[in-house]
C-alpha cells in the first residue's frame, strides 16, 4: 500500500533553484516533475518539459540536478531523448513506496503512451475546471500489494471526475487504456468485460470486486489506439452487445509514439 502522492509532500523542492543561466524552475513545479515521474514510473525528457511548460534543455538540467542529488537516475534507454525515474529516495522524498527501478525496457513504448494521454488530459480546458484527477497504473498496482491475478487486469490508468464538476461526467470514474499492438479479440473484449463489470475499487477484499446489483465502478472504459490496433478494438467493442455504449474509441496522441519509432515497430 502506497501513501498519497502530494506535490506538497516531495520536500526536496526550493523556490527559484535555477535550472540554466537566467531560468528556473520553481518550487510547485519541481515537486509536480517528481510526483509525476514517480507515477508513470519513468518519462522523457521531452515529455518532461511540456508538463513543466519547460525547455528540453531545461528538462535535461532538472533531471540532472535530481540525478546529482541521488533523487533520480538517467538515460537513453531506447529512441529519443533521455529518461528519469525516481531512485528510493526520490520515491520516499514524494511519499510514495514503489520499487525502485528504471522503465523495463519492453515497456518503454507503453509507458510513453500512457503518459502522453496523461498529458493530454491536464492540458484540456474542461479537465482543469473539473478539477478531475489521474490515478496511476503504478497505483493501482501497489495498493493490490502484489494480489493481481494472472488473468486479472489493471486498466493503464483511471479519470476520477469530482462529484461537484461542471459536466456532464460529474462523479464517474473512466478506465483508461492504451493499446499500441493488437491482442486477440477474445482477449480484448474479456478486458472490456471485466473493467465494465467491476464494482470495488482495486485493493477491496475479492468478494467485493464484482457485487450483482452494485454500480459499476468504470462509467466508461476509452481506449486509445494506434492504428494497427483501432481495428482488433473496434470488433471486441461489437462483441459487448449493450455494454458497447461504454465502450469509447479514440486514436493515440502522434507524440505518444516513441521518437523515430515507426507506428508499425512500436510495440506496448
Amino acid at each position: 500500500m502506497t501513501t498519497s502522492a502530494d506535490p506538497a509532500a516531495c520536500q526536496t523542492a526550493q523556490a527559484g533553484q535555477t535550472v540554466h543561466a537566467g531560468q528556473t524552475v520553481h518550487a510547485g513545479q519541481d515537486a509536480a516533475g517528481l510526483v509525476f515521474v514517480a507515477e508513470m514510473y519513468g518519462l522523457q525528457l521531452d515529455q518532461l518539459a511540456f508538463l513543466l511548460s519547460i525547455s528540453t534543455r531545461q528538462a535535461g538540467a532538472l533531471a540532472s540536478r535530481w540525478t546529482n542529488r541521488k533523487l533520480a537516475g538517467t538515460a537513453r534507454l531506447g529512441p529519443g531523448p533521455r529518461w528519469v525515474w525516481l531512485t528510493r529516495a526520490g520515491l520516499q522524498a514524494c511519499g510514495v513506496r514503489y520499487a525502485p527501478a528504471p522503465p523495463a525496457l519492453s515497456r518503454l513504448a507503453h509507458i510513453r503512451a500512457v503518459s502522453e494521454i496523461r498529458l493530454a488530459l491536464e492540458a484540456a480546458p474542461g479537465y482543469q475546471a473539473a478539477a478531475a484527477h489521474w490515478r496511476s497504473e503504478r497505483r493501482l498496482r501497489a495498493r493490490l500489494g502484489g494480489r493481481l491475478g494472472a488473468r486479472d487486469h489493471l486498466p493503464d490508468g483511471e479519470v476520477h471526475w469530482p462529484d461537484a464538476g461542471p459536466d456532464a461526467w460529474a462523479g464517474e470514474c473512466w478506465a483508461i487504456e492504451a493499446e499500441l499492438t493488437p491482442k486477440t479479440v477474445s482477449r480484448t473484449t474479456a478486458i472490456m468485460r471485466e473493467l465494465l463489470s467491476r464494482t470495488g475499487d482495486y485493493g477491496c477484499p475479492a468478494a467485493e470486486a464484482r457485487v450483482p446489483g452494485l454500480p459499476p465502478r468504470h462509467a466508461r472504459v476509452i481506449y486509445l489506439c494506434s492504428p494497427a490496433a483501432a481495428g482488433t478494438v473496434q470488433r471486441a467493442r461489437g462483441a459487448l452487445g449493450s455494454l458497447a455504449e461504454r465502450v469509447e474509441l479514440r486514436f493515440l496522441p502522434d507524440r505518444a509514439y516513441l521518437p523515430a519509432t515507426s507506428r508499425a515497430r512500436t510495440s506496448e
